[in-house]
C-alpha cells in the first residue's frame, strides 16, 4: 500500500508565496516519478507540475518561471514551491506519484486560495 501525505496549502494573497511538500511512503519504488495536478471548481484536472526519477522537470505552461518543482530523494518527497500566485491558481492541488506497471497513486489534494 502506497500512502501520500501532502501539506503546504492555505489562503495568500495575490502575488504572495506558498511551498507545498507530499511525502510518500510504503510499497513504491524511490525515487519514483511524482508531481502536482491541480482542480478548480467547475474546470477539469491539470498537471501543474511533474518530476522524473533522474530529476527532470516539466510544467504547464501558465505556470513556468512562478512555480518550481523539487524532490527529496532520500525521502521521496515532492515539494512544489509556488511564487507570484495569481487568483487563476486557486484550487485543489493534488499530489501524484507513479509506481510500477502503470499504476499511479494520489494524494488527499490540498487546498490554495489566492485572493486577488
Amino acid at each position: 500500500q502506497v500512502q501520500l501525505v501532502e501539506s503546504g496549502g492555505g489562503l495568500v494573497q495575490a502575488g504572495g508565496s506558498l511551498r507545498l511538500s507530499c511525502a510518500a511512503s510504503g510499497s513504491i519504488f524511490s525515487p519514483a516519478p511524482m508531481g502536482w495536478y491541480r482542480q478548480a471548481p467547475g474546470k477539469q484536472r491539470e498537471l501543474v507540475a511533474g518530476i522524473t526519477s533522474g530529476g527532470r522537470t516539466n510544467y504547464v505552461l501558465s505556470v513556468k518561471g512562478r512555480f518550481t518543482i523539487s524532490r527529496d530523494s532520500a525521502e521521496n518527497t515532492v515539494y512544489l514551491q509556488m511564487n507570484s500566485l495569481r487568483p487563476e491558481d486557486t484550487a485543489v492541488y493534488y499530489c501524484y506519484a507513479d509506481g510500477r506497471y502503470g499504476s499511479k497513486y494520489w494524494g488527499q489534494g490540498t487546498q490554495v486560495t489566492v485572493s486577488s
